[in-house]
């Protein structure tokens, strides 16, 4: 886990307030609508507000990262996604989420599995994310192809000191080779990958501090290299 802090020069978020994990782990064992109901107040004043006070703060200082990247302080359509679950053909029925999901995409991209950076804050877990999530099968084929096409800039990224101290790729992977790409390729690995989406944990006490912001964009920034080569795989700019 990540243990360093950085100070902070003015800042402008104080930090998601103690109630903010209070509500969520309340919410984890009382996960119904009546509960909800009567703490839609705490909702609203713990969750949302700092949530959209941190992501325009995020916002103020993404463009020295990229200017392609999108912090919008919205309710609904903005980075902050909903905390309600789409349960209609899920087993689990509990009727929301139990974290704070907040998702900095690509200006181009409509969906959350586009290039982008990720902050989640759970009862069980916090981390970053930067990457793509379960892309579909056109980009994904993209990607792939462009470790290739490229593979010194795919062996650059991995090799970035800043990006292995800070980062572990996450998700899932086929079994086998994805069909059409040689089964002894250097890197057969990270084709197999279903997942290009690096991840880093950390306590759930720096949510609490003003350094939460200068943390997340170092530790976005120091992830500029996979972002580029993922972005540069979708023809998109970075």
């Amino acid at each position: 886990m990540a243990s360093k802090k950085i100070s902070s020069v003015n800042p402008t978020f104080p930090g998601f307030p103690p109630e903010t994990l209070d509500f969520l782990f309340d919410l984890a064992r009382n996960n119904n609508r009546e509960w909800f109901t009567n703490n839609k107040h705490r909702y609203e004043n713990f969750l949302v507000s700092p949530a959209l006070d941190f992501i325009a703060a995020v916002g103020e200082r993404m463009p020295k990262i990229s200017e392609h990247i999108t912090c919008i302080p919205k309710r609904v359509g903005g980075s902050l996604f909903r905390i309600y679950r789409d349960v209609r053909f899920a087993h689990d029925k509990r009727p929301y989420k139990s974290n704070i999901g907040i998702h900095f995409r690509h200006e181009q991209a409509r969906n959350a599995h586009a290039p982008g950076y990720y902050l989640h804050i759970g009862v069980d877990e916090c981390f970053l994310g930067s990457g793509m999530w379960r892309p579909d099968a056109a980009p994904l084929q993209r990607i792939r192809n462009r470790i290739v096409e490229r593979p010194e800039q795919w062996r650059k990224l991995l090799r970035a000191r800043k990006f292995r101290s800070n980062f572990e790729l996450g998700g899932e992977s086929l079994i086998r080779p994805p069909k059409g790409y040689p089964p002894d390729h250097e890197f057969i690995e990270y084709l197999k990958r279903k997942d290009f989406i690096a991840l880093a944990n950390f306590d759930h006490g720096l949510i609490l501090d003003a350094d939460i912001v200068d943390y997340a964009l170092e530790m976005f920034s120091s992830a500029h290299l996979l972002m580029r080569f993922l972005c540069d795989s979708q023809e998109l700019q970075f």
